[in-house]
């Protein structure tokens, strides 16, 4: 069993892996008295990156003769509603495809930073868990791609760092009858990977000495990451993301006799969410330590993937209170004008 890198750098891996020391940043806030325009990639709520961005232009246009206002953005954006901003920032309208070029244009995105809106607003705006899943994915791939091409997440730091087939690559060497044949791989996989994407895995986890492929089948050499440098977030992050799509696809692949998925919903206070979180990690450390164990007896039959998960669905009560307290009176309503959403 390997057991997979949580992002909070709590990382309760096994004995071999204990001297690795990640050390994640939290997404840095937005100041609106910040130099710098809100960066994109912060965002996972569009709307919200949009009223940053507006509170951002008026303070930084404060003391012209004109402030930044909704219309200059419309204009910028070639809409005739002068109010259009203003109506999609408190989710009066959704953005058509349309639209998204236009923002992208009034935002001042470059093509590939539009693209990353686009998938952004399809995400908010759908109302299939499924399929915002699967969004969700997509646009923390573009993200690592984006941060890779601009130099921002070293390659040879991303090419360093096993993907989710590597992973289970790596626990297939606890089986009997694994040849090493990509082809019976890739059909044990499900064919959810390439054969170009298995033979690099494999090819990239013998090169690093942490398989050995002989005549028995797969040999495991020591364990995966074991001389890791500190790991980008976004990389953990895309793994994970990975790891947890094939969870969403086993719940319709998969009959309930091969698979356990179970939900709760429930109302915590922040000690007894501290206390729970504890408990789940102290329950992974035992499972992982127990699987352990009987892979040194036995070889597993097949390869499970574990995905524990406690987050939570809704701000908390006191601080939307405040938040809404804080906020300003909001500008005066523009008439409004229906746009034309004509192809751009």
């Amino acid at each position: 069993m390997v057991e997979l890198l949580t992002e909070d750098g709590a990382h309760e891996t096994n004995k071999n892996m204990s001297n690795i020391d990640f050390k994640f940043q939290n997404s840095k806030g937005i100041s609106i008295t910040s130099q710098d325009q809100p960066p994109l990639g912060d965002y996972l709520d569009y709307r919200k990156y949009l009223a940053d961005f507006y509170a951002f232009k008026k303070q930084q246009t404060s003391r012209d003769l004109r402030p930044y206002n909704y219309q200059m953005f419309s204009a910028a954006a070639d809409i005739r509603s002068p109010n259009y901003l203003k109506m999609i920032i408190e989710g009066k309208r959704n953005l058509s495809d349309d639209m998204v070029l236009k923002f992208g244009r009034a935002l001042g995105l470059t093509k590939d930073q539009t693209e990353e809106f686009g998938i952004l607003v399809m995400m908010n705006q759908t109302t299939d868990p499924a399929e915002r899943s699967i969004l969700l994915k997509n646009l923390v791939d573009h993200r690592v791609q984006q941060k890779i091409k601009s130099g921002a997440i070293d390659q040879k730091t991303w090419e360093k760092i096993p993907n989710w087939i590597s992973w289970i690559i790596y626990a297939m060497a606890d089986q009997k009858g694994i040849s090493g044949d990509i082809q019976q791989i890739r059909s044990l996989l499900r064919n959810n990977a390439s054969t170009d994407e298995i033979k690099d895995a494999l090819d990239r986890l013998v090169l690093a000495g942490e398989l050995e492929v002989t005549d028995e089948g797969l040999k495991k050499t020591h364990s995966l990451m074991d001389a890791a440098e500190d790991i980008p977030v976004d990389l953990v992050r895309k793994l994970q993301a990975q790891l947890m799509y094939l969870g969403l696809e086993s719940l319709y692949k998969d009959t309930p006799t091969e698979r356990e998925f179970g939900t709760l919903t429930m109302s915590l206070t922040h000690s007894e969410f501290e206390e729970l979180k504890f408990k789940l990690r102290q329950m992974r450390k035992s499972i992982h330590k127990d699987n352990s164990i009987a892979r040194m007896k036995a070889s597993g039959e097949r390869i499970y993937q574990l995905n524990i998960q406690l987050f939570p669905v809704t701000d908390e009560v006191q601080k939307v209170a405040a938040k809404v307290a804080a906020q300003p009176n909001s500008e005066a309503e523009i008439p409004e004008i229906e746009p034309i959403e004509a192809s751009v």
